[in-house]
């Protein structure tokens, strides 16, 4: 366990050496982005190391693996829905989250809001905007978000906090900035929207192979995964 410790800590400095530069490009505080660690792929016991590691911020995808996590790992860790949930598992997953990343249709955000009313938990989320057009992947479209304005105040009990999206896997970064700079905009426009009652304060965008450019383009929340855990001990 200590070698794999070891090795953990590596990638950690590693990925915080890369962030903390893209925050001095941006003319950002590193304190402005959160490090959220994907944790699919990893063991429970790869995992516990985190909170030593100084990282408290953790992902899972699946809400099944992020119960099974969450009742083996501390208490102190704040745990990030980033996958889809189907509306089945809100009732469970709700009080174990501190942020959902992923609300893809107002169905579910309409469910999430009725729960949280009945259990009287106000849970925080983003919402998901699939800014790269891929038919694989959930999420709103881009020009969906400006017509839902009406149904956002109408929310009674959860907390649009911003929101969030997965680039196209690129070999080269760079050509991830459209997208990433899309969201961004993305955020302005619905900010206005809205008016100065909701602060969507989040951008969740980057992930291992383009972290850096989100930060460039104004990510609140980095999710990382196999830039810490590739070629350790796997799920």
């Amino acid at each position: 366990m200590a070698s794999l410790e070891t090795a953990l800590r590596s990638r950690i400095t590693a990925v915080e050496d890369r962030l903390g530069a893209a925050c001095r490009r941006a003319g950002r505080s590193r304190a402005e982005v959160t490090l959220v660690a994907v944790t699919k792929t990893t063991t429970i016991e790869i995992a516990s190391l985190l909170p030593d590691c100084g990282i408290l911020d953790l992902g899972e995808s699946r809400p099944q693996e992020l119960w099974r996590k969450a009742a083996a790992l501390p208490k102190s860790i704040r745990w990030h829905l980033v996958g889809h949930l189907q509306r089945n598992k809100i009732e469970r997953t709700l009080p174990l989250v501190h942020l959902i990343h992923s609300v893809d249709s107002l169905r579910l955000l309409q469910a999430l809001d009725q729960e949280s009313v009945s259990s009287g938990a106000g849970v925080p989320l983003l919402l998901e905007v699939n800014a790269s057009q891929e038919t694989s992947k959930h999420g709103f479209a881009p020009n969906e978000l400006p017509n839902l304005a009406d149904q956002l105040r109408a929310l009674r009990k959860v907390r649009l906090n911003g929101l969030m999206t997965m680039a196209a896997f690129e070999d080269d970064p760079e050509r991830c900035r459209p997208t990433l700079a899309l969201l961004r905009g993305l955020r302005e426009r619905l900010q206005a929207a809205l008016g100065p009652t909701q602060r969507l304060e989040h951008l969740s965008m980057g992930m291992s192979n383009d972290f850096e450019v989100a930060v460039e383009e104004g990510a609140t929340l980095v999710r990382i995964g196999s830039a810490l855990f590739e070629g350790l001990p796997s799920a």
